[in-house]
């Protein structure tokens, strides 16, 4: 054995001596831009490794921090592994460009737009065509209260029970957004699914999250009957994990990943 029986311990170090990563503030709007950017850049190819991308689908809208009305897309037909900071697309609420060198999806601002316009909390909006998205939404179904993850989308999220094509109207994404409402997330009936957050990585999480869980649902329904968590333990662990700063926090390893092991995304 090694150690000194009955050796007193180091003291515990004090709290402000330890590390915890939350969400920066901005000395400049320049500076909330770049940071905006560079964590879309980084969303985007995260969901790229995730197998969200499915030919000229997906895309994830961030709110210029100035020109509020105003949205940064990645371009469109560009693979989510080869985006960088650069290659994004700043569009207005009409779907037109005017800041980068690339068209836009303008399915994605049919209804990313309405939902910006209608939620100015929201700073960023994601929507791709995922698998276990898909497959949830094909059943016309929610999430149930079956884990502790999917309890962060209870009475938190909303099916649009309706499907009528490629979105190319206005009034389809206003109607998208009425239904979000003041929630995180939709499933798209027949379509897939939708998340918005208070910055590009609460947004980013909130999908990857709810794809995770629509595939445990699945999963759980193919194998058996699912016991849902009762009403009353939904709430308090919603309360406890569903807010967009946990959100923020939970993507962070992530982030790291990606910005380490991918530094070009930067350029």
């Amino acid at each position: 054995m090694h150690g000194t029986p009955g050796a007193t311990p180091p003291p515990p170090l004090p709290t402000d001596r330890l590390r915890f990563a939350m969400p920066p503030m901005h000395d400049s709007v320049e500076d909330e831009r770049r940071h905006r950017k560079e964590r879309l850049a980084g969303a985007l190819r995260i969901f790229g490794r995730q197998g969200f991308e499915d030919g000229v689908s997906g895309h994830i809208t961030a709110r210029d921090p100035e020109y509020t009305d105003c949205f940064w897309v990645n371009p469109f037909g560009m693979p989510f592994a080869h985006i960088t900071v650069s290659d994004l697309v700043l569009a207005n609420s009409e779907g037109q460009v005017v800041q980068g060198g690339h068209h836009v999806n303008q399915a994605a601002f049919t209804v990313h737009s309405q939902v910006h316009a209608a939620r100015p909390d929201v700073v960023a909006v994601a929507h791709c065509h995922s698998v276990h998205g898909r497959a949830l939404s094909a059943l016309g179904d929610l999430l149930d209260p079956i884990t502790q993850e999917s309890c962060a989308f209870y009475e938190d999220h909303a099916l649009y029970d309706s499907y009528s094509g490629v979105a190319v109207d206005a009034e389809e994404g206003r109607r998208i957004a009425r239904v979000l409402g003041s929630g995180k997330a939709l499933v798209l009936r027949n379509h897939g699914l939708l998340t918005v957050g208070d910055s590009v990585d609460a947004a980013a999480w909130w999908f990857l999250s709810l794809e995770r869980s629509c595939q445990v649902q699945l999963t759980a329904r193919a194998a058996g009957r699912p016991v849902l968590i009762d009403h009353r333990q939904a709430v308090a662990t919603r309360e406890q994990l569903g807010g967009d700063l946990v959100a923020w926090i939970n993507y962070q390893p992530m982030w790291r990943e990606v910005s380490r092991g991918e530094p070009d995304l930067f350029d």
